[in-house]
């Protein structure tokens, strides 16, 4: 991971787990991410620290409903998270170091809401990044806080079409912020999910095609996007998530480029006996690049800069698995605390 960084390309712990986060940073890394999956894993993971924090917080605010204790609890996680990157920010001067935390899933079709809660959220400590999902709400929220001065992180993200209207709503913001050089937005690229997408379409409708095709398609849409953001000088970086195979972290290193590795994935590759090296101007093999266009309509709506229009963000295949994943994590989230407030 060193030998990564040494190229210019950083990197940054897939979780807030306290532990692991401290583990990455001492290996480089030099940011982490939350959303409700993470933080309802790292809670149900660690109870033997958390499960006392989560019952003073029941103590301290008897009236709260189960999702504002929920809430209460996630807060204490990005704050502590966010400390253990603390000094990886002011090494950087703040350009580092930051801890990126997700407004509710809950929240999606409410620009204001997610405006309300990411300005909250962004309180918690100085270097806190908010990711909203990169549909129509989510994208008008973004500029809404980019515009406010606080830094970025766009998720529920698959396609170019995604990345460049988050680009450019990000761009919009910086224009009405306080103090735009000191912006460093993120527009994340889920890649990982886009393969998935892929495969359970194949498997739905039978596609003869190559296996090893499917799990180039989301390496594919990052160097597309990462090409078009180059050649146009987008303030955002991109960042790229969801690992799947070792390929999803070598086939996209490079310079300007983030990845946001899961603490399993990363210590594997700090092992893994391939070069690192720069890769993301590597194109995909064009054989693959038309088989998958010829083959998958959702292959061509994640590839194409206007493969998708901003009202079919929200309906895109991988877009609603996300959201209710993180749907999902969020109700088991809620499931501890109700049962320790009902204890």
């Amino acid at each position: 991971m060193q030998q990564m960084s040494a190229l210019g390309a950083d990197w940054w712990n897939d979780s807030c787990d306290l532990q692991e986060l401290a583990a990455a940073v001492a290996h480089g890394a030099v940011g982490a991410t939350s959303n409700p999956v993470i933080v309802s894993t790292v809670v149900s993971e660690g109870r033997a620290y958390w499960e006392p924090v989560l019952d003073r917080l029941i103590a301290d605010h008897p009236e709260d409903t189960e999702d504002e204790i929920a809430w209460h609890l996630i807060a204490q996680v990005g704050r502590e998270a966010a400390a253990i990157l603390r000094p990886v920010y002011d090494r950087t001067r703040g350009e580092k170091g930051y801890l990126s935390m997700q407004v509710s899933s809950k929240y999606y079709p409410s620009r204001a809401r997610m405006l309300e809660q990411g300005r909250f959220l962004a309180g918690l400590a100085p270097n806190i990044a908010i990711k909203a999902p990169a549909i129509a709400s989510g994208i008008a929220a973004m500029e809404d806080l980019t515009a406010l001065g606080i830094r970025v992180n766009a998720t529920v993200s698959f396609s170019v079409a995604q990345a460049i209207a988050c680009a450019e709503a990000i761009e919009r913001g910086v224009k009405r912020a306080p103090d735009p050089a000191a912006l460093r937005p993120y527009v994340t690229i889920m890649i990982g999910r886009v393969d998935d997408l892929m495969k359970r379409v194949q498997q739905r409708d039978q596609i003869a095609i190559d296996p090893a095709y499917l799990e180039q398609a989301g390496v594919a849409v990052f160097r597309e996007a990462a090409r078009i953001f180059r050649e146009r000088g987008y303030r955002a970086t991109l960042l790229c998530a969801a690992y799947r195979h070792e390929g999803h972290w070598a086939d996209i290193i490079g310079p300007g480029v983030l990845q946001s590795i899961p603490y399993k994935w990363w210590q594997k590759f700090d092992r893994s006996a391939r070069e690192v090296r720069v890769t993301i101007d590597d194109p995909v093999a064009p054989g693959v690049i038309a088989e998958l266009r010829a083959k998958f309509p959702d292959f061509r709506a994640a590839y194409d800069e206007r493969g998708m229009t901003l009202p079919q963000f929200v309906h895109y295949g991988a877009s609603i698995h996300t959201l209710q994943q993180f749907l999902g994590g969020y109700q088991q989230l809620l499931e501890i605390v109700r049962g320790r407030m009902l204890r």
